[in-house]
């Protein structure tokens, strides 16, 4: 009965181990920048952000709050309407995909998916951060709406949509073919 559900169990325990060791050294990095203002990754998004607001026509600056805050605000034309914090830099959302897909690994296709799968959830991101702000200036009733259920499900929605790409077209083609 146990060989039944040995290749189920080997993928889940090579998920949780996959996504233990990442979530720790992420932690690592954060630690590093403890009470010292935004974590660089997170103030490179933040950057990229205000730079496509400015270009769409929405005047922003970033405002630093104080170093033990760990926060900077988005000042979007002419009102403060959201800060960013660490937990906007989608990189927990990217732990998750890349230990999903690294539990189904394919060899080096695995590298190149998870790559291509980082930087489409990176863009994703900074649409995301600059659609919630557009949303806090020109609709600033609908916030709680926008930053609790929208734009998460934007990002989350994203991720699952990777997932089914990478199990369709990538870690169940060989299987099929092995069973053909």
């Amino acid at each position: 009965m146990f060989n039944d559900f040995k290749p189920v169990l080997k993928i889940l325990l090579r998920f949780i181990i996959i996504y233990v060791v990442m979530v720790l050294a992420y932690q690592l990095y954060l630690n590093g920048y403890k009470n010292a203002g935004l974590d660089p990754f997170s103030t490179w998004i933040m950057r990229q952000v205000d730079f496509l607001q400015n270009k769409i026509g929405y005047p922003s600056e970033m405002v630093p709050g104080k170093p033990e805050d760990e926060t900077t605000w988005f000042f979007v034309s002419g009102k403060y309407v959201s800060r960013m914090v660490e937990g906007c830099n989608a990189i927990s959302v990217m732990i998750l995909f890349l230990a999903f897909i690294f539990a189904f690994y394919e060899g080096s296709k695995t590298f190149l998916f998870g790559a291509v799968g980082v930087i489409a959830l990176h863009i994703m991101n900074v649409l995301r951060i600059v659609g919630l702000n557009v949303l806090l200036v020109e609709y600033p009733q609908y916030s709680r709406m926008g930053h609790d259920y929208l734009f998460p499900a934007i990002i989350y929605g994203s991720v699952v949509l990777l997932w089914l790409v990478w199990i369709k077209f990538y870690a169940l083609k060989d299987s099929e073919r092995e069973s053909a």
